[in-house]
C-alpha cells in the first residue's frame, strides 16, 4: 500500500475514535499505534500531524498526543451583500470589468469523485512523477548551506543559468527570471506587456488558464485561427492590423489543446509579423519535456533565435515533474525585462529558496535524464493506446491531429455541434454519469467555437488498462445519449 493511502486510512480510524477520549485525554503512544495498525512509525507521525493541523489533537514534545479542546462555535455569518456593489463598481464606462472566470482552469485541477477515470487531468499521473528523485532532491536541498535564507529576487544564479542553457545559446542567465511555475509567469508577462482594456492576440483554440489570466488582468483576448501547422500567419497579420494589438501569445510546440507544432516555414514569418507590428510574442513552451519518443528532433524555442527581444519566453519544470514543484522561468531581452522583474517582485517577492534548491538538485542528478526518457516513452505508448481505442470504440469522434508530444488528445464531436449526441455539455455530463471525466472544449475558445470538442488526457491516468476502460465508459455515455 502506498504511504499516502496508509496515512489517510490511519487518520480516518483515529478521527473516528477521538470521541472515546475526553478533551485533554492522552492518545495511545506512537509505538502502540504502530503495533495495532501494522503501519510504520512515519505513517503514525504523519497521521498525528494531520490531525493536529485539523485542530483535533495537540502534541507535546516528549509527552505524546492529546485530544484537543473543543473549538468555539463559529460566529453567525454576517451580511456580505455589500460586496456585490463594491466588486461591480468599475468606476466608469471605460474600465474593463474585473470578473474572473476560473472554470476552465478548475476543470483540470479539481479531483474527480472516487471511481471516476480522470481523462480531464492536466498533470502526470503519480506513477509517472519522479517522487523518489524529488524526495531525494528536496532532502539534499535542505542540507545546502543557506537553504532557508532569502534568495536573490531574480532567482538562484545556477538555476537561471540552467534555464538559459535549456532555452538556447542566445539567452544568458542575465535574461532569465525564476518564477512560481508557468501560470504565474504567464500572468506576469500579460500584466507587463499590455495595459487593462488592450487586445491580446491568442491562438484559437488555446489554453484556458492563459485566457483566464488575460481577462483577470483586464485584457481582451482576440482569437487567431490555427491549422495542423500552427497559427495561420496571414490571419495573424490581419488581426494585428485590425486590433492594434501589441501582444500575441503562442504555444509553438505541442500546442494545448490541439497538439500542433508551428511549421518551420511559419516560425520566422510569425516573428517578422510581430516585429512589423511592434508587438511581443509570449512563447509558452510548456510541453518541451513532454515530447514522445517517436517525435524526431525538436525545433528550438522561438526565443533561441531572437536578437531583437520580440519573444518573451515562458517555461516550467512543473508539467514533467509534479504539480507541487512550481518552478519556472521567464526569459526576455531589453527594457521589458525590468518591467517583468518589477511586477514579479511586487506580486510575490521571490520563489521560495528550498524549491529552487530542490529543482537544481533534481535537474543535476543522474535520475533526471532517466526520468525524461521514461516519461517520453510512456507518453508515446499511452497516446497510441488511446488513439487506437478511440478509433475502435468511438469512430464518430474526429482526431484532427495525432500529437508527438504533450499529454492529451483534442477531439471534434460529430455533427458540427448539432444534435443531442454531439452537444458538448450533454456529452460531458453523460461521461461523468458513466464515471469518466472529460474536459469540455468550450473554455479553450475566447469566441464562439466552430464545433463541439472534448479534450482527453492520457497523461493523468494510471496506464493502458485505465485508458481502455475509460474509452469503454465513454462509448457507453454516447450510447446513452443516442438512446435518449
Amino acid at each position: 500500500m502506498q504511504e499516502s493511502s496508509s496515512v489517510a486510512e490511519l487518520v480516518t480510524s483515529l478521527r473516528a475514535e477521538l470521541n472515546r477520549y475526553s478533551p485533554g485525554g492522552k492518545l495511545p503512544s506512537s509505538r502502540a499505534l504502530v503495533e495495532r495498525f501494522r503501519v510504520s512509525p512515519v505513517t503514525v507521525s504523519r497521521a498525528i500531524a494531520q490531525l493536529a493541523a485539523e485542530g483535533l489533537v495537540t502534541t507535546r514534545p516528549g509527552s505524546g498526543a492529546f485530544r484537543a479542546e473543543p473549538r468555539a462555535a463559529l460566529p453567525a455569518p454576517g451580511d456580505t451583500s455589500w460586496q456585490e456593489v463594491s466588486l461591480s463598481g468599475d468606476g466608469g464606462p471605460e474600465v474593463v470589468p474585473r470578473t474572473v472566470d476560473a472554470s476552465g482552469v478548475l476543470v483540470t485541477l479539481a479531483a474527480p469523485p472516487p471511481g471516476v477515470i480522470e481523462f480531464n487531468g492536466g498533470y502526470l499521473h503519480a506513477s509517472l512523477q519522479p517522487e523518489r528523485a524529488l524526495s531525494a532532491a528536496l532532502a539534499r536541498a535542505g542540507r545546502r548551506p543557506g537553504a532557508w535564507s532569502r534568495p536573490p529576487t531574480d532567482g538562484l544564479p545556477e538555476l537561471r543559468s540552467w534555464f538559459a542553457r535549456e532555452i538556447g545559446p542566445a539567452v544568458s542567465a542575465a535574461d532569465v527570471l525564476i518564477t512560481a511555475g508557468g501560470q504565474g509567469a504567464l500572468a506576469t508577462a500579460l500584466r507587463a506587456l499590455a495595459p487593462p482594456g488592450a487586445p491580446v492576440l491568442v491562438e484559437s483554440p488555446t489554453y484556458p488558464g492563459m485566457l483566464a489570466a488575460a481577462r483577470a488582468t483586464g485584457l481582451r483576448p482576440v482569437p487567431v485561427p490555427m491549422d495542423a501547422d500552427g497559427v495561420r500567419p496571414e490571419l495573424l497579420a490581419d488581426a494585428f492590423r485590425a486590433t492594434g494589438a501589441r501582444v500575441f501569445v503562442s504555444q509553438p510546440l505541442f500546442q494545448n489543446p490541439t497538439g500542433a507544432t508551428l511549421a518551420p516555414a511559419r516560425r520566422p514569418e510569425v516573428l517578422a509579423i510581430a516585429r512589423a507590428a511592434g508587438a511581443f510574442v509570449v512563447e509558452d513552451d510548456f510541453a518541451r519535456r513532454l515530447v514522445h519518443d517517436d517525435s524526431g528532433p525538436l525545433p528550438a524555442p522561438l526565443a533561441a533565435d531572437d536578437p531583437d527581444g520580440t519573444v518573451v519566453h515562458v517555461c516550467s519544470l512543473t508539467k514533467v515533474t509534479s504539480p507541487s514543484l512550481r518552478v519556472g522561468a521567464l526569459a526576455a531581452r531589453g527594457p521589458v525585462l525590468e518591467r517583468l522583474r518589477a511586477i514579479q517582485v511586487v506580486d510575490s517577492f521571490f520563489v521560495p529558496r528550498p524549491l529552487q534548491e530542490a529543482a537544481l538538485e533534481l535537474v543535476g542528478s543522474p535520475s533526471w535524464g532517466r526520468h525524461l526518457a521514461a516519461v517520453s516513452a510512456e507518453l508515446g505508448r499511452r497516446r497510441t493506446t488511446m488513439a487506437a481505442a478511440l478509433a475502435g470504440e468511438l469512430p464518430e469522434l474526429t482526431l484532427p491531429h495525432l500529437p508527438a508530444g504533450g499529454g492529451s488528445l483534442w477531439l471534434r464531436l460529430p455533427g458540427g455541434g448539432a444534435g443531442a449526441g454531439a452537444d458538448e455539455p450533454a456529452v460531458v455530463s453523460a461521461a461523468l454519469r458513466a464515471s469518466v471525466a472529460v474536459a469540455p472544449g468550450r473554455p479553450y475558445f475566447c469566441a464562439e467555437p466552430p464545433a463541439g470538442h472534448v479534450r482527453l488526457s492520457f497523461a493523468g491516468v494510471s496506464g493502458a488498462t485505465e485508458i481502455a476502460e475509460g474509452v469503454r465508459r465513454l462509448r457507453a455515455a454516447f450510447d446513452s445519449l443516442l438512446e435518449g
